[in-house]
């Protein structure tokens, strides 16, 4: 008989910790019992899993010697508050907010890319899911910087408002409405309006002009890389697109190499589908799925190592829940 685990997910209230509830009933995760938690307690009673109610409680006064495994879901100031507290009672604590993503003590983990970094997760009790731009693109980038070496990477990120959570697609899903019963808005999340419209700043700017998620972007792939030398720019958009981050890449390789050898490795990265005969979308391959989808790849014609693609991913998903739920999978694999 399979062991079970019993679980607590911190952000029951969050498009994050909704859809790691789904999954874990999809992917059939061996739960004993669960606990759904909140960061601040509202206006939400209970939730359901597995075709039972479960009530909702606050992580202040939660237990967490109750539990083996905790999914932070709830941002960086929950993480900040509760994280330590429940890794010292000997929970295992993966995290989805940005708390951990810069401390060298804390395991980065997309398991299909670095897996093995897993086994560094005792030191803390605490293992770090990166962010969802970074965690998408690795699942392509890690099999051609295996293959023939990554020199530079130039990103353009178009990123949907499901990145800012419910408040975001709230935002999006009222303006439009406002906008077309012929009504003004006014942003409150965003800096400026977001329906029909782009903003190319996501996150304070920095003294040089990058924002707080180009930096982020930067060191998150170079750790994961384990390669300093790369070079990286990067330019974060927001979209008027309710789910679905898409990526306009160039790469450029330390070796020359064929265009096939970048379609070959791409055809084998798990997690990552090459779309070659149909169109790519946020809509039609990005919302609701598990995969990266890539397509339009090509040589770029004024690059001798030069490499094009379009990626499109659910960021809520591989970006966000999924990765958080396959790095607790790997745990029990390797039997923690």
């Amino acid at each position: 008989m399979n062991p079970s685990f019993d679980i607590a997910v911190l952000g029951v209230d969050t498009l994050g910790g909704e859809l790691l509830l789904e999954l874990l009933e999809e992917r059939q995760f061996p739960v004993g019992k669960i606990y759904a938690l909140v960061a601040r307690e509202g206006e939400l009673e209970s939730v359901r899993f597995a075709g039972r109610t479960v009530p909702v409680a606050a992580a202040e006064t939660f237990d967490w010697t109750q539990v083996q495994l905790a999914f932070f879901m709830a941002g960086s100031d929950a993480t900040a508050s509760w994280a330590e507290a429940a890794a010292a009672e000997g929970c295992i604590v993966i995290d989805n907010s940005l708390h951990y993503r810069h401390d060298h003590d804390v395991p980065l983990v997309i398991p299909e890319v670095n897996g093995d970094a897993l086994a560094d997760y005792r030191e803390r009790n605490i293992v770090a899911s990166p962010t969802c731009i970074v965690t998408e693109l690795m699942l392509a980038l890690k099999p051609i910087h295996d293959e023939v070496g990554i020199a530079r990477i130039n990103l353009v990120s178009l990123q949907s408002v499901a990145g800012s959570g419910k408040a975001g697609v709230q935002e999006l899903a009222g303006q439009t409405a406002q906008l077309l019963n012929g009504r003004p808005v006014e942003p409150a999340l965003y800096p400026a309006q977001i329906a029909f419209n782009l903003i190319p700043q996501i996150d304070d700017l920095t003294e040089d002009g990058d924002t707080l998620e180009e930096r982020r972007f930067e060191s998150e792939v170079r750790r994961l890389l384990g390669d300093e030398r790369i070079g990286i720019n990067a330019t974060c958009v927001r979209v008027p697109v309710f789910y679905g981050h898409s990526q306009v890449v160039h790469l450029e390789t330390q070796y020359g190499c064929a265009l096939e050898e970048i379609r070959q490795a791409l055809l084998a990265a798990p997690g990552v589908q090459l779309v070659e005969d149909e169109l790519v979308t946020p809509i039609s391959h990005g919302a609701g799925q598990n995969d990266v989808f890539i397509s339009r790849l090509r040589q770029d014609k004024t690059c001798e190592h030069g490499f094009n693609f379009w990626l499109v991913t659910d960021n809520t998903r591989k970006g966000g829940a999924l990765n958080c739920l396959q790095i607790a999978e790997r745990l029990i694999e390797e039997q923690m």
